[in-house]
């Protein structure tokens, strides 16, 4: 059995936004169940899936991520690997394309898990990866909601994630690959208008991604700060665990809990070591999709 779920955020995403997103979330499930169908690693599935959707200037992830309050594109990732749990992350990062590529060059040739701003920035370099301009992850698109943030400084974060009605285009994946290993990735540009230097729980371990071979696989999207309290990754696994197996139930009681204990918003994507898929939201949309190896074609949903 091979199996991939991928994510594309979990908010109220506009109808004429919804063939945009499915499109995305298609094409990141067929490049990435490819590279699993070619012997590829669970680990280079998820990297190929949310690069395209980094590429894709739908998603708030690499290309056409949110500016911040100063009007710049910091991004955040992280990546897991559930055969021994090394896991690599990027935070406030500038001037890459592809932030889950340096994730996994964090998590591969490093001794650390998380580095951020201008050190995530030495470390691409010093490894050979290839920096961008800022210009080239901003879309007129970001520019123009930019802008219209400015005008709403009377409204806290807090109402206005409660609206329901704030982008989330946060993108993750999950896989499983032939050999049985099980590796998940999430992928951010953050919330709109953030402080500069704002992390969210993408790029933390626990909260945004996680993947253990002895149970599964789970990345997060949603209200960020809400995710971090719950711990939304982590404690979606262990629900996994303790209900012998069931990625389902535990994705949908992972987002009561969020609801309940925080008042949160967002979803989840899950994935056990039989390949068996879990999806659960409490947003009036959320973009994903999955595709395992007794389907021939991959199941989207916005």
């Amino acid at each position: 059995m091979i199996a991939l779920v991928v994510h594309g955020g979990a908010w109220d995403i506009p109808d004429d936004m919804a063939d945009a997103h499915r499109h995305g979330v298609q094409k990141a499930l067929m490049i990435g169940f490819a590279v699993l169908s070619d012997g590829g690693s669970a680990v280079d599935a998820v990297e190929a899936a949310i690069t395209i959707l980094e590429d894709d200037e739908t998603f708030d992830a690499g290309t056409g991520s949110f500016l911040n309050l100063a009007g710049e594109v910091e991004l955040d990732a992280s990546i897991m690997d559930g055969r021994n749990l090394r896991a690599g992350a990027v935070a406030s990062v500038q001037n890459i394309k592809n932030p889950i590529s340096l994730a996994r060059r964090i998590m591969e040739e490093s001794d650390h898990i998380l580095l951020t701003g201008k050190g995530a920035l030495r470390f691409a370099k010093e490894h050979g990866m290839k920096s961008c301009r800022q210009d080239d992850l901003i879309t007129e698109r970001e520019i123009l909601r930019w802008r219209e943030w400015q005008k709403k400084k009377n409204m806290s974060v807090q109402e206005a994630f409660r609206k329901k009605k704030v982008p989330l285009d946060t993108v993750g994946a999950v896989v499983l690959d032939k050999a049985g290993n099980i590796a998940s990735g999430t992928s951010t540009g953050g919330t709109p208008n953030k402080f500069p230097g704002r992390v969210g729980d993408s790029p933390i371990i626990g909260a945004g991604t996680y993947a253990d071979n002895s149970v599964g696989g789970v990345s997060s999207t949603g209200w960020g700060e809400a995710l971090i309290k719950v711990v939304m990754a982590k404690s979606v696994l262990d629900f996994m665990e303790r209900n012998g197996g069931n990625p389902s139930k535990a994705a949908l009681e992972g987002v009561n809990m969020l609801e309940r204990k925080v008042q949160g918003y967002g979803g989840v994507i899950a994935l056990n070591m039989e390949g068996e898929i879990g999806m659960a939201y409490n947003t009036p949309r959320m973009a994903r999709g999955y595709m395992t190896s007794e389907m021939n074609q991959p199941w989207v949903a916005v």
